[in-house]
């Protein structure tokens, strides 16, 4: 099952050298039958693009906490073969899903990022976080707002290049 693994640039590149995607347990993002119940009309790419959405949005929250790091939101998305069941309580249209597992780096099959133009965006929706999730309306605006910046592929070969490229300008050491 594909998963969407919500990250930074200083996450990735930690999984990147470690050669695997943990500590376990791993909040991750998925077609679930909550979402596919929700999106009744949908295809699975649809699906599969309203979970990596859902991981974007968890990545957003995952800048707030790091301020020191480039804001541009990572979606790692990789292929796992046991995914747990829903627990019970999440919501119509949750993609959410918790792995006790770490993922190893060869079943990633690409990562998502923004572009650089997107930082300006990301980095308000980010700065406005806890607002958001407290229910402001701007703050809330601000976080949609990262729906409208596309997020670029990269396949697995790429990333380390990736990573070299950002270097101290992304906030990695």
């Amino acid at each position: 099952m594909r998963v969407y693994v919500p990250s930074t640039l200083g996450l990735l590149a930690t999984a990147c050298n470690a050669g695997e995607i943990g500590p376990a347990p791993l909040t991750v993002y998925a077609v679930t039958p909550a979402l596919r119940e929700w999106y009744a009309e949908g295809d699975d790419e649809e699906l599969e693009f309203a979970a990596m959405a859902q991981a974007a949005r968890a990545s957003v929250g995952l800048l707030a906490a790091d301020p020191g790091i480039a804001r541009r939101r990572v979606v790692i998305a990789a292929e796992v073969s046991a995914v747990p069941p829903a627990d019970g309580s999440v919501e119509l249209g949750d993609a959410r899903l918790e792995l006790h597992v770490v993922i190893p780096w060869r079943s990633v099959a690409s990562v998502h990022l923004d572009a650089a133009q997107a930082t300006a965006v990301i980095g308000k929706a980010a700065d406005l976080w806890d607002a958001a999730r407290n229910g402001d309306d701007d703050a809330i605006f601000a976080l949609d707002s990262c729906e409208g910046e596309d997020l670029l592929w990269y396949a697995t070969q790429e990333i380390p290049d990736l990573l070299a490229a950002e270097g101290p300008r992304s906030g990695l050491s």
